[in-house]
């Protein structure tokens, strides 16, 4: 008897729990709210790094600004004592000219550059992945590496490219050493460095082309000019949009690893860019309240001028903007 109790028991239990209703099982979510949910913790990693090493520090830096920071630790309020030394400090206001000109040539240079390097590698011809990854090598190297490698290659005694000048009866230059000369040298090892990296991004955007317009552009008798201008370069346009963006930021505020190594901000602060004002500043004189407040006055400027850009190029859209 009690074997068959517990039988009538345990099927008592078993359709109570069938027709328990839906509310107890937990929630159920919908397909939208399954997709918000995978996105939100995809993009979890990349939000919370932004988070504590770009907007938190952003934020502390600005807050600094407002103080006169000794290098002890101690603080003292000043309000915008800082950016009032800013708007009188020359050498300051030479290092944004020096930034400003550095920008306007190595932005346009490395992105026709660029854009060359992508066109060529593009071509199916032997050997061209090893072409591409000597190319691209440049940019997984160390800055320190390159200003090192640079430094040694344009000294004016015994640097290779002097020698090579030398040898073919040509006088030797003080790359480095004339203030004329010494910041295309950076420049030019800037292009150097990024131009393998903007080459394949604008690689990949040039095979996402279809190959019929270039078929159709033939079958009208478009030439290789004309299929760039007519093909090529609209279909670009995100590509290059992005590559501008990224590599003007990049400008404004990368390059101190090199500069550092290579001219030291030298000769007569001909290399002195915005960027390394900074850190001398900060990390030589201890300035770390006035350093805040250029770095917040610097960030403004990237914001300015990336809003610019947007603008004039309407974010790379495929229409006109109308």
């Amino acid at each position: 008897m009690s074997s068959v109790a517990a039988k009538e028991r345990r099927a008592t239990a078993a359709a109570a729990a069938a027709g328990a209703p839906a509310s107890k099982r937990g929630p159920v979510l919908s397909r939208r709210h399954r997709e918000w949910l995978a996105a939100a913790l995809f993009l979890a990693p990349d939000v919370l790094g932004l988070l504590v090493f770009v907007a938190v520090p952003m934020v502390l830096s600005i807050a600094l600004s407002f103080f006169q920071v000794s290098g002890f630790g101690s603080y003292e309020w000043i309000g915008l004592g800082n950016y009032e030394r800013m708007m009188n400090d020359p050498l300051f206001w030479d290092s944004m000219k020096i930034t400003g000109l550095y920008v306007v040539i190595l932005v346009p240079v490395l992105f026709c550059v660029s854009l060359g390097l992508g066109l060529l590698v593009k071509q199916k011809l032997p050997g061209m992945g090893v072409y591409r990854t000597a190319l691209f090598l440049p940019y997984v190297v160390s800055l320190v590496v390159v200003g090192v490698l640079w430094k040694f290659l344009l000294d004016e005694q015994t640097g290779a490219v002097n020698r090579a000048m030398r040898a073919a009866g040509l006088d030797g230059e003080s790359w480095l050493g004339s203030p004329s000369l010494a910041l295309g040298c950076v420049i030019a090892v800037m292009v150097w460095v990024m131009m393998g990296y903007y080459m394949i991004i604008f690689l990949s955007g040039l095979q996402e082309i279809p190959k019929e317009y270039y078929e159709a552009a033939k079958l009208d008798g478009a030439g290789p000019w004309r299929q760039f201008r007519s093909v090529t370069w609209p279909l670009l346009r995100p590509t290059s949009f992005f590559v501008l963006m990224m590599s003007t930021v990049a400008a404004i505020t990368g390059g101190l690893d090199l500069i550092f190594v290579l001219t030291n901000g030298g000769p007569a602060n001909g290399t002195s860019l915005a960027i390394f004002y900074i850190y001398q500043q900060a990390f030589g004189f201890g300035e770390y309240g006035y350093a805040s407040a250029m770095g917040s006055f610097l960030v403004l400027i990237m914001v300015a001028v990336s809003a610019v850009i947007f603008k004039f190029t309407r974010g790379g859209r495929f229409d006109d903007g109308e």
